[in-house]
Parts: C-alpha cells; sequence; structure tokens
C-alpha cells in the first residue's frame, strides 16, 4: 500500500502519513521480516512482563496471612517495585539513546529475570521488599526499551494498531499467571505455592535468545546515534527538561501517572477484594479475573485499532471516561456477585485499553535522539507515581471499605489522564526521521 506523506501547516518536520487502511489487522498482512519478527519478539517481553508484575498481586493475600503482615505492608513491596521501575524505565531510556534499543531490551529482561528468581528464596518480607525493588528497576526498563524499538521499527501508518497489539501481550500475561495461582495452589500447600509462582517468573530470561539472534537495531536510531557520534554530541540526561521540550514532558508525565494509577488501584487489589469483601475463594475467584482479562485483552486490540482509526487522544478520552463509569459501578453499587462477573469484562475492557495508545504517543512526541530518554521518563514518572496507589489504598482501606478506597483513588488518576490527554497534540501518523 502506497501512501503520501503530508506535512501539518506550521509544522514543517512532522509529516504525516494517512492511514488509508483502518482494518486492525492490515499491519500484520503488510509487515516486512524484521517488523514481523520484532513485533513478536515484543509481544512475548510484554506478555512475560505482564506475567512477572501480576504474580505478586495474585499471591499477596498469601504473603499477608504467612507473614503476618498488614494490608498497607503488603500494598507497599507493590509499590516499591513500582518505583523502582521509574527509576529503571528513566535510566533504561537514556541507555537505549546511547547503546541502542535491542542490547538494552536484553539487558533489562536479564535482569527483572533474575531477581523474580530471588524472591521465591525470600526468608521474610523484609528480603522479599528487597527483591522486588530490584526486579522493579528492569521491569521498568524492559517496557521503556521495548516500547521505543517498537515504535521506531513499524512504519507510521501502522504504528498504532501494532504497538497496541503488542500491548495486548500484557493480558495474556496476566492470563498465565491467573492459570499458574489455579494450578499451583490447588496442587501445593500456599507456603510453597507462591514461591514456585515467582519461579516462573524467571522464565523471561530465555526470550533474550531469540532478540539476539533475530531483532535488528531501527534504521532510524542507528543513523541518529551514527550521526550524534560523529559530531561529538551526547543527549544529556536532562535535556528533556529544556527548551519547548519540557511541556511536552510535563503533561505526558502527567498523563502516564493517571493512566496507570488508576489501573493499579484497581489490579493491585481486585483480587483482594474478591477474596474478602466478595467472599470469594482464590481458586472461585479465577472465574471473575479471567473475565477481567479477557476484557483487558479485548480492550487492547480495540484501543490498538482506535489508535489508527481515530487517534491517539480520541482513544485516551473516550476510555478515562469509561473506566470511571464501570470502576463506580462496580465498587460501589449494590450487585450480585453474578453481575459481578459479567460487569469483569468492561472493567477490563476500559481499565486497559488505552494503554494501547501510549507506546506510540510517547514515541512520537519526542526527535529521535531525545525518543529513549524522554518515552522512558515520562511513562515511568508515570508508573512511580502510580505505584504510590496500591500502598495508599492499602492504608485508606484501613478506616474505609477496600472498595471505596479503590474507587476514590481510581477515580482521580482516570481524572488527571483525562485532562492531560486533552492537553497534547494529536500524533496519529507522524513519520519518524533521523536527527540532523
Amino acid at each position: 500500500m502506497s501512501s503520501t506523506p503530508t506535512t501539518p501547516a506550521g509544522d514543517p518536520n512532522a509529516l504525516r502519513v494517512p492511514v488509508e487502511d483502518a482494518s486492525l489487522t492490515a499491519f500484520y498482512r503488510d509487515m516486512t521480516l524484521p517488523e514481523r519478527r520484532t513485533f513478536w519478539a515484543c509481544a512475548a517481553g510484554w506478555a512475560l512482563d505482564g506475567m512477572d508484575f501480576m504474580i505478586y498481586p495474585l499471591v499477596i493475600g498469601t504473603i499477608i496471612r504467612l507473614w503476618n503482615v498488614d494490608a498497607g505492608t503488603a500494598g507497599l513491596a507493590a509499590t516499591v517495585t513500582l518505583l523502582a521501575s521509574a527509576l529503571g524505565g528513566w535510566l533504561a531510556g537514556y541507555l537505549a539513546d546511547r547503546i541502542g534499543r535491542v542490547l538494552t531490551l536484553q539487558l533489562t529482561i536479564l535482569w527483572f529475570s533474575f531477581f523474580s528468581l530471588v524472591c521465591a528464596f525470600a526468608q521474610d518480607f523484609s528480603q522479599l521488599l528487597i527483591a522486588r525493588a530490584l526486579l522493579g528497576l528492569g521491569f521498568g526498563g524492559e517496557w521503556a526499551a521495548g516500547a521505543v524499538l517498537m515504535g521506531e521499527t513499524i512504519r507510521a501508518q501502522y504504528r498504532g494498531r501494532a504497538v497496541g497489539s503488542v500491548q495486548s501481550g500484557w493480558a495474556v500475561g496476566w492470563g498465565l499467571a491467573v492459570l499458574a495461582q489455579a494450578i499451583l495452589f490447588s496442587l501445593l500447600p500456599p507456603e510453597t505455592a507462591w514461591r514456585w509462582m515467582f519461579v516462573i517468573g524467571s522464565v523471561p530470561a530465555l526470550l533474550v535468545f531469540y532478540l539476539r539472534r533475530y531483532v535488528e537495531e531501527p534504521q532510524v536510531a542507528a543513523e541518529t546515534r551514527a550521526k550524534a557520534a560523529a559530531a561529538g554530541d551526547r543527549p544529556a540526561i536532562w535535556e528533556i527538561f529544556s527548551g519547548p521540550i519540557l511541556r511536552t514532558t510535563i503533561l505526558a508525565s502527567l498523563m502516564a501517572a493517571g493512566c496507570q494509577g488508576g489501573y493499579y488501584a484497581i489490579t493491585t487489589w481486585l483480587p483482594r477484594f474478591l477474596t474478602t469483601e466478595r467472599n470469594l475463594s482464590i481458586v472461585t475467584s479465577t472465574g471473575y479475573l479471567a473475565a477481567l482479562i479477557i476484557g483487558s485483552f479485548a480492550g487492547y486490540l480495540v484501543g490498538a485499532w482506535l489508535a489508527d482509526r481515530l487517534g491517539r487522544r480520541p482513544l485516551f478520552l473516550i476510555f478515562s471516561l469509561g473506566a470511571i463509569a464501570v470502576i463506580l459501578a462496580y465498587t460501589q453499587l449494590p450487585l450480585s456477585n453474578a453481575v459481578l462477573w459479567v460487569l469483569g469484562f468492561p472493567l477490563g475492557f476500559f481499565a486497559s485499553g488505552y494503554f494501547s495508545g501510549m507506546g506510540a504517543f510517547l514515541t512520537e512526541l519526542y526527535p529521535t535522539r531525545l525518543r529513549g530518554s524522554g518515552q522512558g521518563f515520562c511513562y515511568n514518572f508515570g508508573r512511580g507515581i502510580g505505584a504510590l496507589f496500591p500502598a495508599l489504598v492499602g492504608y485508606l482501606s484501613a478506616g474505609m471499605t477496600l472498595a471505596s478506597a479503590i474507587a476514590i483513588f481510581a477515580v482521580v488518576a482516570y481524572g488527571v489522564f483525562f485532562l492531560a490527554a486533552f492537553a497534547l497534540p494529536e500524533t496519529r501518523g507522524k513519520v519518524l526521521h533521523a536527527d540532523a
């Protein structure tokens, strides 16, 4: 398919390619071999990343019971993981601008796989907390390197759908974690099963062999680094906070904080909400989480399609409002468990689907020489702020129902997400080029 780039009035450097075929699968049919290999490598990375992160929320109830920790302290481990991922993502983004996207991705995957294995051998909560913090450095870095790699490898007219479809791998990883929980907690006693969950979290290390053999560095990134090296110009880590880039960095960081704060407030505590306030067993709650995960997977795919069909900003605005409406219904209305199970699908749909536009959007907001640093900082600053929400929900639930605590923080977060997205420009179809 041929597309003629256009130049928006007043912005001579931002070429746009029209999205002529907006069907969801058009990007995959027209992919080159390097694009397809990068797509599957990053999809697997996202799935395993999601599995690694979601293991802890699934065993949080067991940790509380076995080690006699309160809900706020237990939530702190999720918060520390996300705070560490914020730092790791920023550093990995900067490293991706210096040594390359693919090498940085390999290093981050090995890092978080190793520390997932370390978690399995923790002897008390303090050791687990330290291991989760170290895991978070690689967990945040994997997204930063993988998102910019995908964004630069895929052509402009397909970027939203391709990057968004890769994001759906998170739901697959979440599903694998829930499946592992159902199997392990059925076959093993809880004090052993939770450790094997973390052992399974070390599997992503195997993906590095595929990356080393088949995935290439994006041409636009390689050319930009070569030009910078020849000119003796290396991007400074603080450059994203200077000049006209500063406004973009502030708004994109707020947007990322809102979308992730809402997501983590919901997903960290929903398994606990189902087993305590809805009186479901761990095994019984699997069906409710399955509805949420299936909705999440559908949301990622629809979000990927809408990112190219409507644009990045309309996707964010529609889904943030939808998430607010569904989470209020899920947590605040006197619904039966049967209705709650049905409502799990739209909850997963709206609380996850907007992530499909995030990678492409952040890629398109920054010039190539600063793309890793900018994208890595904004998304992971959002993770750092969002990281506070699991602990705050846990502490707030000591004075009110867990359902109310989840709702308060989710609504505030999605409100911030809506406002920040509204203030940022639309970037659909933007052509990326090597910086001069």
